[in-house]
């Protein structure tokens, strides 16, 4: 199969399911995870759906393909329109929702946060904040270890975007942050209906991300004017000190500090707390997870992460917005429809990954699975900045937690999963125990 400008004669578009836009949506939107499977086989690995608020998507499971997205050039796959049903919280001038030059100017302002010497930086501060976390843990009583692990990284990334963490207006910047993105999959109409915006939990909505904004422009009004400005090497105060063309306004500024805020810590979140999950109800990978803790194996540990990533993926699909035509596999997709490589269907896909429902992070080690069908983070030029930070972030915070504790699970039954905006959580918090070691 082949990428590839449209032949005359080939099939149109992919088969697909003949149900109402609405009903489309809320059923891929609230049980994606029954649904994909259902689709797959009946349709096989390119799918036609229809999806509020696009109308016009083509999901792709097939490994091969979807590498050819990623390969494509920039200009025909629109990676950041694709990802347009985030502009009302994130903005038009997100490093997540531009393309071409705009994107390419975003990305290499923010590239210097999550570089080789910035990365080894943040590591004691990460370790240090991990340490305080944990010693505010329940011992030998059931809690919810997600809603632990988002306070966590969203106190790591507000560190690294802001370099402080404390004063009344990060304080109520917490719990705005969290306001805003804990939302249902039905909210998302709200996102994109002013008239829906008047009422109810649409207008809370709405009212949360107003708040966050007005918290935000004061920390930039702040910054701009600290004495010490060009000495501080936090995200904000790098992009305040950005000089010539590239210098950012309130609003670009904006954008970016709310991708990096909430991008940076929802999804690293998730991803603990579904390890944590997997590794309370599997005794055997625990302990190798200990071992692994004591010994200093970051590899393992690293590769922890990403089985949690793999098996329980938290963002999906990503997206891709064509500008012209393109042929995928036997069928012709026209320019303006959107092209989803499936996470979720590549990530259980048995050939790419024998026995995909086992929770083996050894699956990692050595040669790993086969290139391109691990992708929790997107691909080609699109790949997220942050990836290499989330999964520093994700080892140390492994490291800390083995080392001090052990983990149970209060039930053997796994939890369901739910869908919290565009990402896909633990249905009850991943619960767990720990007690001392």
């Amino acid at each position: 199969m082949a990428l590839r400008t449209p032949i005359r004669g080939r099939s149109a578009l992919p088969p697909g399911p003949r149900l109402p836009l609405a009903a489309q949506t809320v059923l891929f939107g609230a049980f994606r995870n029954a649904l994909l499977p259902l689709l797959r086989r009946r349709y096989g690995d390119v799918v036609r759906l229809k999806l509020y608020p696009e109308r016009s998507v083509v999901l792709v499971g097939n490994l091969d393909l979807v590498r050819e997205i990623f390969a494509g050039p920039v200009e025909t796959f629109h990676a950041g329109e694709g990802n347009m049903v985030l502009k009302p919280m994130l903005g038009a001038h997100s490093v997540l929702l531009t393309d071409e030059e705009e994107h390419r100017r975003a990305r290499k302002l923010l590239m210097p946060a999550f570089n080789g010497a910035a990365m080894r930086g943040y590591r004691d501060m990460v370790a240090e904040l991990t340490v305080a976390e944990l010693e505010r843990w329940p011992r030998g009583r059931a809690f919810r270890v997600h809603d632990r692990m988002r306070a966590l990284t969203l106190e790591v990334i507000l560190r690294v975007v802001f370099g402080v963490t404390d004063g009344p207006r990060l304080a109520e910047l917490r719990v705005a942050l969290e306001q805003v993105v804990d939302i249902s999959a039905l909210d998302l109409f709200g996102w994109h209906s002013p008239a829906l915006q008047k009422f109810g939990p649409w207008r809370r909505n709405r009212e949360r991300q107003e708040r966050v904004d007005q918290l935000l422009y004061a920390e930039i009004a702040e910054r701009r004017a600290a004495p010490d400005l060009a000495e501080r090497t936090d995200v904000l105060s790098r992009l305040l000190t950005v000089s010539g063309d590239d210098q950012l306004s309130d609003l670009e500024l904006r954008d970016q500090l709310i991708t990096l805020l909430l991008a940076g810590h929802e999804t690293t979140a998730t991803a603990l707390a579904w390890a944590l999950h997997e590794l309370a109800r599997d005794p055997v990978t625990a302990a190798a997870t200990t071992r692994a803790a004591d010994e200093g194996d970051e590899k393992y540990l690293e590769a922890v992460a990403k089985e949690a990533m793999r098996l329980r993926p938290i963002i999906s699909e990503v997206s891709r917005k064509l500008t012209k035509d393109v042929q995928v596999g036997p069928y012709t997709v026209p320019a303006g429809y959107m092209v989803l490589p499936s996470i979720s269907m590549i990530h259980a896909d048995a050939e790419h990954h024998p026995s995909p429902e086992v929770f083996d992070p050894t699956r990692f080690l050595g040669s790993g699975p086969p290139a391109g069908s691990w992708f929790p983070f997107g691909g080609g030029a699109r790949r997220c900045l942050g990836a290499g930070f989330s999964l520093l972030e994700a080892t140390i915070v492994l490291r800390e937690l083995f080392t001090r504790y052990r983990v149970s699970a209060p039930s053997p039954r796994p939890e369901r999963t739910k869908t919290r905006h565009i990402t896909l959580v633990p249905g009850d918090g991943a619960r767990i125990m720990v007690r001392r070691r």
